[in-house]
């Protein structure tokens, strides 16, 4: 090989490092984001093609060491070291809302793929020393272009062995379940408010009786997995258990592990619709709950959610809310800037009096089936009345900040329409200049621009200004403030939220400003 081509092999295998390192924690990312599924990973390339269309350059141009003739081959060669160098600095460089977790998983997964990369590597070098040496480019340009099938591959090699570690882990948590006789796990489900109720419940529980609880949310197998192994303890009463899911199956193999005794089902709605494929597959999995308890076991569920009244479970239940036909209801609910009070009526007809420093309708009624499962474990409603004063926001669930003159409802964890609805709800009985900044909703389906616009026609009800990230994510929603009547020079969109965030500061107005940050879409959106 002529010295100018070896010296562009070298600064090509140099570049390569850090071009398949970056590519590599940035596929992991997004790998990890849509929960280790395969196919939901391809599928999320399949609409993030713009993600890749450096990849398909490399692609395309690793076949340079098909050049029959030697100054061609070192133009094309050229070109590949260019569009690698391009690799590093393409459009995945932001700074991301919730990094990369380096997990044992994930971990193992980067040790196989960086194998992979050496034997590509080492391939390479081998055909340095044979006829076809130009072919050494090619192996290294397919190595950068093909890292997102690598870190895929790296996966499907480790499976065997991740199931393994997986279930060793597992059987490790029933058995310390099953060693806990004593223990009583309370299972939360729902499409929203899972885990706003967990928290609420266990805030209110703790200073009654030994509580542990799934932190943050953790509520996939491995999570619950986790907890137990790492702080179950012999004293613990209560066991509270937060149980997510995006497919058919998973709350019954979060159920085979934890034996709830206890269930509360927070709502019914549109969450996840594009991986559930329809709304009777949502009520069938928030349901297998309800299958997985005990006979005479109780069952608690939100009775103000319309898709439970409209489809009851068939196992017994306790109905909790506002309506007048509520076991446990709540009512004189009385919503300001400083909080909630509300009263709530138990099943024996005793009132009690709460106040809480939290915002909205839709948080009483969460709190209300918290008070209401704590009662049935035992504890007297009265002594829990400091403790609900007690409960801190969940973070980014309507979550109040003040920041100078203005009130912020950091409300950024939501994404389902009943919520967005409730926090709207929230906004617009506010006394202030109101604001709306969102991104709008996504993993609806088919139904993704249906609740979008529904979702715009509610904002302009609520909002003095709209303020939407994202022009083609917020399409939807645009056309239905504006069909609405809203105001088009009180709307504004923005591609950036720090922008946009800065000006919403700088607005001006005579009135406290109250800005509702509603949802903030995921580092693969």
């Amino acid at each position: 090989m002529v010295p100018y081509l070896q010296l562009l092999y070298g600064a090509l295998v140099m570049v390569s490092f850090w071009a398949v390192l970056r590519s590599m924690v940035f596929n992991l990312h997004m790998f990890q984001l849509n929960g280790y599924r395969a196919s939901t990973h391809f599928g999320w390339m399949r609409k993030n093609m713009r993600h890749y269309l450096m990849e398909l350059v490399v692609f395309v141009l690793s076949f340079c060491g098909f050049c029959p003739k030697e100054p061609l081959m070192g133009f094309a060669a050229a070109a590949l070291l260019a569009s690698v160098v391009g690799l590093i600095f393409s459009n995945r460089s932001r700074a991301a809302k919730k990094p990369l977790v380096y997990t044992a998983r994930v971990k193992r997964m980067t040790v196989t793929f960086l194998v992979l990369c050496a034997a590509a590597l080492g391939v390479s070098f081998w055909l340095l020393s044979t006829a076809r040496k130009y072919f050494a480019f090619t192996v290294i340009g397919l190595a950068n272009a093909l890292v997102p099938l690598l870190v895929l591959l790296a996966n499907l090699i480790n499976q065997p062995m991740e199931k393994a570690i997986n279930a060793r882990y597992t059987r490790q948590a029933k058995q310390l379940l099953k060693a806990s006789p004593d223990l009583t796990t309370v299972g939360i489900t729902g499409s929203y408010g899972k885990t706003s109720v967990k928290f609420y419940l266990y805030t209110i529980l703790r200073a009654w009786t030994d509580t542990l609880v799934t932190p943050a949310s953790f509520n996939t197998p491995m999570g619950i997995v986790k907890t137990v192994r790492g702080e179950l303890r012999s004293y613990h009463k209560v066991f509270v258990c937060e149980m997510g899911a995006k497919w058919v199956g998973d709350i019954k193999e979060l159920c085979d592990i934890a034996h709830p005794k206890v269930g509360i089902i927070t709502a019914l709605g549109d969450q996840h619709l594009e991986s559930f494929g329809s709304v009777q597959n949502i009520i069938k999995t928030k349901y297998e709950l309800a299958d997985a308890l005990p006979a005479n076991a109780p069952l608690y569920v939100n009775w103000d959610n319309d898709r439970i009244r409209e489809n009851p479970p068939k196992h017994s239940y306790i109905k909790y809310g506002t309506r007048e036909d509520c076991d446990w209801r709540a009512f004189d609910i009385n919503v300001s800037t400083a909080g909630t009070a509300f009263k709530v009526k138990s099943p024996d007809g005793a009132v009690t009096q709460f106040e809480t420093k939290l915002l909205g309708r839709h948080i009483v009624i969460n709190i209300t089936g918290a008070i209401a499962c704590a009662a049935g474990l035992g504890m007297p409603t009265e002594a829990m009345r400091l403790y609900v004063r007690r409960i801190e926001a969940v973070p980014h669930r309507m979550q109040i900040v003040e920041k100078g003159a203005c009130t912020i409802i950091d409300d950024a964890f939501n994404s389902n329409p009943a919520g967005c609805e409730a926090a709207l709800k929230t906004l617009g009985a506010m006394d202030g200049c109101r604001v709306l900044v969102t991104p709008g909703m996504v993993e609806l389906g088919e139904k993704e621009y249906e609740l979008n616009y529904a979702f715009g026609k509610q904002a302009a009800a609520a909002c003095d200004r709209i303020v939407l990230i994202g022009a083609k994510q917020t399409e939807p929603i645009r056309k239905g403030v504006l069909d609405a009547g809203f105001p088009e020079n009180m709307l504004m969109v923005e591609e950036d939220f720090s922008v946009a965030i800065k000006k919403v500061y700088a607005l001006p107005t005579e009135k406290k400003k109250i800005i509702l940050l509603e949802n903030d879409l995921p580092d693969n959106y």
